[in-house]
Parts: structure tokens; sequence; C-alpha cells
């Protein structure tokens, strides 16, 4: 069973290789210009995706609106992308050992902020490569203060693993 990336992981592309991915730095945050007004009553939150290459020829990169999906909330309804605030990556050429990074702002009600779901999918030399997705939340820090480095990703991971495992013996039961 395929089971998704926690915020902080880095993935690599079997199809492209050396190139790999992360997203990161989930949090809470105001976008640089000001507030959408289509945002009103919403939080604010911020995360990077980037890209980096460690293979031995460089990769053509875009990772542009419309490539990046983000679900909030247990029914994994979508958040408010500010496009205008976001920073993408177009048409990027990433040489050997560099990395180019993408900074999306996003807002949705505060109370489903808890669950956040991002799904990406990279453009690399004008072909698609697979979609990845990680899960995280505000307040879940990537490395918690007063735990094991990695704790608090494996107890995450462990948690998304069992509710896939459960849905999918519902699913065939």
């Amino acid at each position: 069973m395929y089971e998704p990336n926690v915020v902080g992981d880095w993935q690599e592309y079997d199809e492209h290789a050396g190139l790999r991915v992360c997203v990161h730095r989930l949090e809470q945050a105001e976008p640089p210009r000001g507030r959408d007004d289509a945002a009103e009553g919403l939080t604010y939150f911020s995360l990077r995706v980037t890209v980096e290459n460690r293979g031995e020829r460089s990769f053509g990169v875009h990772l542009e609106d419309g490539q990046i999906d983000v679900r909030i909330g247990p029914d994994g309804e979508s958040a408010f992308i500010d496009w205008r605030n976001s920073q993408f990556i177009e048409g990027f050429d990433v040489y050997p050992l560099r990395r180019a990074t993408a900074v999306l702002y996003a807002a949705g009600p505060q109370a489903a902020l808890g669950q956040v779901d991002v799904q990406v999918q990279l453009r690399v030399d004008d072909e698609w490569a697979g979609r990845r997705m990680w899960v995280g939340g505000l307040g879940l820090d990537e490395g918690a203060a007063g735990t094991a480095p990695g704790a608090g990703r494996e107890s995450l991971a462990r948690q998304v693993s069992n509710f896939l495992r459960d849905q999918a013996e519902e699913g065939t039961a």
C-alpha cells in the first residue's frame, strides 16, 4: 500500500536519477504583499517545496500553480491558495548539487489546519513526474522539542498509515 510522506521528508524520483523533492516549513505566516480579500476570516499559512538535484546532469524543473494541491481538515477540503503572494519554480534549470524552492501561501479555517495534505506533481524536462503526497499540520513541528529526532514524524506517519489501512479494510468488507 502507498503511504504518504510526512512534511519534512525527502522523496526521490526513480524516473529522474538524483532528483528529489521535499515539502517543508509548514507554518502559520502572513503573506508578504498583504491578505487577499477572499481569505477574510481564514488563517494564513505557508509551506515550501524544495527540489534538489543530487544527480550528474541538470534538470529543467517546472512547479507552477495547479501542480500543488493543498487539502485541509479531516474531510480534505481545498485550502484557499493565494496565487498572488506565492512564488513558483517556472522553467528553472536545477544543476547538480543545487536546489530550487517554491513558497506557497494558503489559508483555511483555523480548526481545519491541524491536518494538511499537500500533493505535488513536478514537471521535469517537459515530462510529468509521478504525484507525491505529504501530510502534516500546523502545530506539528518537524522537530518537536523534548522528543527524539523524527519521533513526531514517526508518530504522525503511523497514525496516517493506520487510518489508510483501516479505510482499505472497510472498503473490502
